[in-house]
C-alpha cells in the first residue's frame, strides 16, 4: 500500500477515539513505522501513536521516540533554507538575471532546488535518513552561501524547547495510558 493509503487507514481506525486532526507517519527504527494521530479537543489535541498493526502503542518510550523523530523532521523541512526557501530561490533567480557570478550562482540554484527535493511535499514519513537528507542538502547549500557554520543546526538548537515541549505534549496528553 502507499503511504497515502496507510494514512487514511490510520486515521481511520483512530477514529474511534475521537475526530482526527492529522496522522503524522514515522520511522524512527528501522523497518517499524508508526502514525502518530492528533485528536480534535477544545483546548488542545490529545495524542495517539499507533503501531504498523494499527495498535495503540502503550511504551511511553516508544511513544517519545515517535515523537521526536516527527517534530524534528517537521523542523528541519520548516527551518531548512532560513525557513524561507521558496524566497531564496526566488532571489537567486532574480539575481542570475542580474549577471551576477553565473558558476556560483548556478551552484546556489541547484543545491536550493536540491534542498527542497530533499523535504519533499507531505505527507513526508519521519525518519533518521529524512532528516539526515534534509541536513546534509542545507549544509550544501550553505556551504556554497558562504555560511561557515549552518543556521539550520543553530535554527534547530534554538528549538530545543520546543521539540521538548512538544514531546512531553504527547506523552501528557495521550489517548491511551502509557507505561
Amino acid at each position: 500500500m502507499d503511504l497515502i493509503s496507510d494514512l487514511e487507514r490510520a486515521g481511520a481506525r483512530a477514529a474511534s477515539l475521537g475526530a482526527v486532526a492529522a496522522v503524522l507517519p514515522a520511522e524512527p527504527f528501522p523497518q517499524r513505522r508508526y502514525y502518530l494521530v492528533a485528536l480534535e479537543e477544545q483546548e488542545a489535541p490529545r495524542w495517539l501513536v499507533l503501531d504498523d498493526k494499527l495498535e495503540p502503542v502503550e511504551a511511553r518510550e516508544t511513544v517519545r521516540q515517535v515523537a521526536a523523530i516527527v517534530v524534528l523532521c517537521e523542523l528541519a523541512g520548516e527551518l531548512a533554507g532560513g525557513g524561507h526557501l521558496s524566497e531564496l530561490r526566488a532571489s537567486l533567480s532574480q539575481i542570475a538575471g542580474e549577471g551576477a557570478d553565473q558558476d556560483g550562482l548556478s551552484a546556489a540554484q541547484e543545491a536550493a532546488r536540491l534542498l527542497e527535493q530533499e523535504i519533499g511535499a507531505p505527507p513526508v514519513l519521519a525518519t533518521p535518513e529524512y532528516l539526515d537528507g534534509v541536513g546534509a542538502a542545507a549544509v550544501r547549500l550553505e556551504r556554497i552561501l558562504g555560511e561557515r557554520s549552518s543556521p539550520l543546526a543553530a535554527a534547530l538548537s534554538a528549538q530545543a524547547h520546543t521539540v521538548e515541549a512538544f514531546i512531553g505534549d504527547v506523552i501528557d496528553r495521550n489517548a491511551v495510558p502509557l507505561r
